[in-house]
């Protein structure tokens, strides 16, 4: 037994001399030297976890589309504020109902304000906007016509104030304006709108009676989702500014309106797999927080820039197109009140629209 004991010992010693070694040289080195190492190992850990966010992004934008993975005739575009001030004709009208032949385009969301940051809506600002809902109403049956109503909203810039009860009222009055202008329902993009803020839920349970007496639909534009939980808050801590929202705050929204379009561009991908996959991602996120009897849209960059936030060759309309069909196959295939937001027609290009019925409306 004494020999049996010896010889674990020897063998202990044996295994672990490797890491005496490691323990007698880290000893030796200087503090300095050592205050570099942990510095290194320290930084490591937050790249080797980026790096694996990107490995798992990248992995969504693989696989092939399912053939039903394409337009339900539920799409949307979103219109500059040219239409309403006065510097479209009815030839432009003509052109546009041209370009959406044979689409699936259904909504069109038409810049009628900006609000004023007390939540009033001048009329000033759209005086052409009974112009055009009767004549595009003329040129476009079965398309809807809703105004596009936003702005900047506090706490990160010095605007909106969701959480003021009397702004909320002039909101809700600027609703009941755009519907009194022709248009079939309110669109709002308010941002950057932080997870949590009540006042933004407030504001729309006290719209969303007002359109519904009307026949009209209420609708909003929606940040991405968090592609890692708790994403928002390290991004409010670090930069200010919150870009995403939870996975719960958007369902909170979605609840509350008949049409939700997610703005899926503006990423930081660096290239196209990367971007179309983060589309993918999103999509998957935003069908499993919306309810089925919502409108759910993802929406496509019909613009270019070059800027970090958003780097164009990147952010192309093939790669968001084939991430939405990958992420709906893999998510929701069947679900029917689904599609694509196009952003924005100003900046739009022959190619951009090319590839969205190239890819989507004739996608097999």
């Amino acid at each position: 037994m004494a020999r049996f004991g010896t010889g674990a010992r020897r063998i202990g010693r044996a295994a672990t001399a490797p890491f005496r070694a490691l323990r007698d040289r880290w000893r030796r080195w200087s503090w300095w030297r050592r205050a570099l190492l942990a510095l290194v190992l320290a930084a490591a850990v937050p790249v080797a976890a980026l790096g694996s966010v990107f490995i798992a992004i990248r992995l969504h934008y693989s696989g092939e589309p399912a053939a039903e993975a394409r337009t339900r005739g539920r799409d949307a575009v979103w219109l500059g504020h040219a239409w309403v001030d006065g510097r479209k004709t009815d030839a432009d009208i003509a052109a546009l109902a041209r370009q959406l032949a044979g689409t699936g385009v259904r909504d069109l969301y038409v810049h009628t304000g900006p609000l004023e940051h007390d939540g009033s809506l001048p009329p000033s600002v759209h005086p052409q906007a009974r112009w055009f809902t009767e004549a595009a109403h003329r040129a476009l049956p079965g398309v809807r016509l809703q105004g596009w109503l936003g702005d900047e909203v506090k706490p990160e810039r010095d605007a909106l104030d969701l959480d003021d009860a009397p702004t909320r009222d002039r909101i809700t009055a600027a609703a009941g304006q755009v519907l009194d202008q022709g248009f079939d329902g309110v669109h709002f993009d308010m941002e950057p709108i932080r997870p949590g803020n009540a006042g933004w839920l407030a504001l729309l349970d006290q719209v969303r009676p007002v359109t519904a007496a009307r026949g009209a639909k209420l609708s909003v534009a929606a940040p991405q989702i968090d592609p890692v939980p708790g994403l928002h808050t390290a991004g409010i801590l670090l930069t200010g500014h919150g870009k995403w929202w939870d996975q719960e705050y958007f369902r909170a929204t979605a609840r509350r309106v008949d049409q939700i379009a997610v703005m899926t561009y503006d990423t930081s991908m660096p290239t196209e797999p990367l971007y179309g996959g983060y589309v993918a991602q999103q999509t998957e996120l935003a069908l499993e927080a919306t309810p089925a009897d919502v409108d759910l849209l993802i929406g496509l960059p019909f613009f270019w820039d070059d800027k970090p936030g958003h780097h164009g060759d990147a952010e192309t309309v093939p790669a968001a197109v084939r991430g939405v069909r990958l992420g709906l196959g893999r998510q929701d295939l069947n679900r029917a009140d689904f599609g694509v937001a196009l952003y924005v027609d100003f900046a739009a290009t022959p190619e951009n629209w090319a590839a969205y019925r190239r890819g989507w409306v004739d996608a097999s």
